[in-house]
């Protein structure tokens, strides 16, 4: 029985060594950050770089355990689909799975649990994702405001004089 797992340890061992030559999950940038929301104010920014830049940024802190196979696979996959789906550092595109994330974070299922059993301080309170989720309405906004089909808000704006609301003028309507 000892033999036994003393052959299953080394060759987990072994597989552990091999699968290191994989080649895929040990390329991380961080491309040049382009362009960020405009944020009501400096707080919201850094409670959204505290619990959402890792993946929905060009300004991801790559730790130790991101360069180790198979551990560095899981984690370049969730940064590349985090910012796929919405990037902070590319605010002037499209953002098109922006809705789903603010959603995921609404609900408390975003930051994701495998993230915070190692970023504990990601973790939000109810507070915080309030602040998030009126920030992000505004943000939602300006960005349509800012995109190529914005056509309706450039003239409401220029004609009409409307606005983007100040956070202190958003309220949250719950069911």
């Amino acid at each position: 029985m000892k033999r036994r797992i003393r052959i299953l340890v080394l060759s987990l061992a072994a597989l552990m060594l091999v699968i290191q030559l994989v080649p895929y999950g040990r390329h991380h940038s961080n491309p040049a950050s382009r362009v960020e929301p405009k944020w009501d104010k400096p707080a919201t920014r850094a409670l959204a770089r505290r619990a959402c830049f890792d993946c929905h940024s060009n300004e991801t802190v790559w730790p130790w355990y991101s360069h180790v196979a198979p551990v560095s696979w899981l984690v370049l996959h969730d940064v590349e689909d985090g910012r796929h789906s919405m990037n902070f550092s590319e605010w002037d595109k499209p953002q098109d799975d922006a809705d789903h994330a603010a959603k995921m974070v609404n609900r408390g299922k975003m930051p994701l649990k495998k993230y915070l059993l190692l970023h504990p301080d990601a973790r939000l309170s109810n507070a915080e994702r309030d602040s998030l989720e009126m920030e992000w309405g505004r943000l939602q906004l300006e960005q349509s405001y800012w995109s190529s089909h914005a056509f309706v808000e450039r003239v409401a704006n220029a004609k009409l004089r409307m606005n983007l609301p100040q956070t202190h003028d958003v309220r949250i309507v719950r069911p």
